[in-house]
């Protein structure tokens, strides 16, 4: 395609891996016609933003310092930040719409107002969000490709980490969970070259959870068949 563009503007990216699953439910169906539009940051795909107009965070979320959940699953996770920090903004970025509903209806639930969810590629969402923006990027139990052959669609790949260094503030805290050793090392070796520093003296830094952790549904499926979550933390520099 000439110059890898996309019609609309934007860059020819590969996606890889699935938007939709089984059948949404009709309750499902409601929150996605009724919740996911007021939840929006802002303007993000071409058709809406061809001119990559930064988005306002500052009136997304007046005086709140963002944090940024990267494949959020169901939403276990990232409602729970809300609740437990109602003074942070929050970002949640999903492409399948399955997990985008299944959160949607944590949040009618839990009734909070400091989560906004963009239903889509990261990468769409890099592209607009403001240089030295995020406060703390959280990516829980990435897709682990797990055939060789496939690693370089992994996250945890310069073509993500770049942009991801690039709208994180300086200080700002990434953090890592998987269960996947192939995946623990590839973070390792790839990560900290991007601009981010591992912040671990000893073997508890990566065994145990994070004080405010909650265990998701793929972390419990993870230990019911026998394996081991690591919780990396990188320092943004």
């Amino acid at each position: 395609m000439e110059n890898d563009r996309h019609p609309s503007g934007a860059p020819w990216r590969n996606f890889y891996g699935r938007f939709r699953g089984k059948t949404i439910r009709n309750s499902q169906q409601d929150y996605l016609d009724n919740d996911l539009i007021p939840l929006s940051p802002g303007p993000i795909s071409w058709e809406e933003n061809p001119e990559r107009t930064p988005l306002d965070l500052n009136t997304v979320f007046p005086g709140k310092d963002v944090w940024l959940e990267i494949g959020f699953g169901g939403g276990e996770h990232l409602v729970h930040m809300a609740e437990t920090y109602p003074d942070i903004g929050l970002i949640g970025c999903e492409p399948f719409i399955n997990g985008v509903a299944m959160l949607l209806g944590k949040i009618r639930k839990a009734d909070v107002d400091n989560l906004r969810v963009h239903p889509g590629d990261v990468r769409d969402l890099f592209d607009v969000l403001p240089d030295n923006s995020l406060s703390k990027v959280f990516l829980n139990y990435p897709d682990p490709w797990p055939k060789k052959r496939h690693h370089r669609r992994r996250f945890v790949t310069p073509e993500h980490l770049a942009p991801l260094h690039r709208v994180m503030k300086p200080g700002a805290e990434l953090r890592v969970a998987t269960d996947i050793k192939d995946y623990v090392r590839q973070t390792l070796e790839e990560v900290p070259p991007q601009g981010f520093e591992w912040l671990a003296e000893g073997p508890a830094d990566w065994r145990d959870p994070w004080g405010d952790w909650i265990s998701t549904r793929y972390e419990q499926k993870a230990l019911r068949e026998g394996r081991t979550p690591h919780y990396l933390t990188f320092l943004r520099i």
